[in-house]
């Protein structure tokens, strides 16, 4: 259907509720002659009349009640819907799909959402986590919550925590009787806990940084892993040495 073909409907639709070509211009903000133009294409194109006209009044006829018995509840049922649609303007609400981290899930996340969803309840979050670094669009999810060099260049980025701080730590019963750790050349003589994410292969290299001064050390144990929640289980167990954010081990 045309717009040219909706926008005829529509005169047809106002002058045959109102009865008035007056009150219907004046309604839908458009001039008489231009309803009158517009309901004359539509008889002749349908080639039947819809409108009984007199001096004093308009009045369907029995194919005008017809057509607006039958498009009437349709323009009304869009109009609704728009109506309802602009309210949401103001309302949130939908489905949001967001994959992310354990780390992210736990310390960014869960936070907001404990202030988030009471304030807004036609909205629904689905928290995806994963361990590895999966294609957002491709998996479509609306969001992704990573770690700012792990972001591939072609997507939009929005910083939403601060910078993290990472950690070697071992439990006091692994360092126990054990050569205190003062370089990350000491790492050498450990049982190091090693993580491995899915779309990155190799094992994750531990990084230091001091003076300005970037150390990368590769790390030996008898444990590998490749989500944090375990690596930090195998530290709390004396299992070894773990590498992670600081603030999900502090405690």
């Amino acid at each position: 259907m045309t717009r040219q073909n909706i926008n005829e409907l529509l005169a047809f639709l106002g002058v045959a509720r109102e009865r008035s070509f007056t009150r219907a211009a004046a309604q839908m903000g458009v001039s008489t002659s231009a309803l009158s133009h517009a309901i004359r294409a539509l008889e002749e194109r349908l080639g039947i009349r819809l409108l009984t006209r007199t001096t004093r009044s308009v009045a369907p006829t029995e194919a005008g009640e017809r057509l607006l018995g039958a498009i009437g509840p349709h323009f009304d049922g869009i109009e609704a819907e728009l109506a309802a649609l602009s309210e949401l303007r103001d309302k949130p609400a939908g489905a949001i799909r967001i994959t992310t981290g354990i780390h992210a899930a736990e310390t960014l996340l869960r936070p907001a959402l404990a202030r988030l969803l009471p304030c807004y309840p036609d909205i629904t979050v689905e928290i995806n986590v994963h361990s590895g670094f999966i294609d957002i669009v491709a998996e479509r999810f609306d969001a992704g919550v990573w770690l700012g060099e792990t972001i591939a260049r072609d997507m939009v980025a929005v910083r939403i925590g601060p910078d993290m701080r990472m950690a070697a730590v071992g439990s006091p019963a692994y360092l126990s009787g054990r050569k205190p750790l003062r370089t990350p050349d000491d790492l050498a003589g450990h049982n190091c806990i090693n993580l491995r994410f899915p779309t990155r292969g190799g094992l994750y290299i531990w990084e230091f940084e001091k003076g300005g001064r970037a150390l990368n050390v590769k790390v030996e144990g008898q444990l590998i892993v490749n989500d944090i929640a375990l690596a930090l289980e195998g530290a709390l167990d004396g299992l070894g040495l773990a590498y992670l954010p600081e603030d999900y081990v502090r405690p």
